[in-house]
This record gives structure tokens, C-alpha cells and sequence, in this order.
């Protein structure tokens, strides 16, 4: 998965890069057609603000959050994007399948 992490007021560092990236790798053990993802860092005024956009198959996945704390910012966002992702590969997944294997062995 391309990952670009980008800061708006706010600077980068390698600690919060690698906090990213961490937390980003569990996304990837629900679905793992992950194309690409984009997080941007913002501070504003005592706001600290984490907003992503996934490009997954089939769908561009959301969410942004806002928090006293970066790192708080950081676990809600993961959180609702572990969410979506979850629903988008259950949206994937034939629930018909089942049905079929009945019809055909009566």
C-alpha cells in the first residue's frame, strides 16, 4: 500500500510517521486490497485533527477526527476506518452463495 503522510501546521516527525504507519498496517489484516492512502496532520488553534482517505478495490474509504491529542486523533481515525473497511469487505463477500449450495443438492 503507497502511503503519504502529510502535515498542515503542523511537523511530521519520524515517531508520529511511524505511529501512522502502525496503526494504518492493521487496516490491512481485514482487507488487504489496499491500494493507496493519504493522511494529512492539522493543528488548529487547540485542535489536533487527523483526516485519511483510502483507496481500496472497489471503494475510497474516509474518515477524519478530531482531538485534544494527535495520537488520540490518530486511534479514533484507525478506528473508523477499521469500521469501514470491515463493512465495505462484507459488502464484497457473496451472501448467496449459501442459498445456491441448497437449490443444487435438492
Amino acid at each position: 500500500m503507497n502511503l503519504n503522510i502529510s502535515g498542515h501546521h503542523v511537523d511530521v516527525t519520524p515517531p508520529l510517521r511511524e505511529y501512522v504507519m502502525a496503526k494504518l498496517k492493521r487496516l490491512e489484516r481485514h482487507f488487504d486490497h489496499l491500494i493507496s492512502a493519504e493522511v494529512i496532520l492539522t493543528v488548529e488553534k487547540l485542535t489536533q485533527k487527523a483526516e485519511a482517505t483510502i483507496h481500496a478495490s472497489g471503494a475510497n474509504l474516509h474518515a477524519v477526527a478530531s482531538e485534544a491529542d494527535m495520537y488520540a486523533a490518530i486511534d479514533v481515525m484507525t478506528d473508523k476506518l477499521d469500521q469501514q473497511t470491515r463493512r465495505h469487505k462484507e459488502k464484497l463477500r457473496d451472501h448467496h452463495q449459501k442459498e445456491a449450495h441448497k437449490r443444487m443438492a435438492l
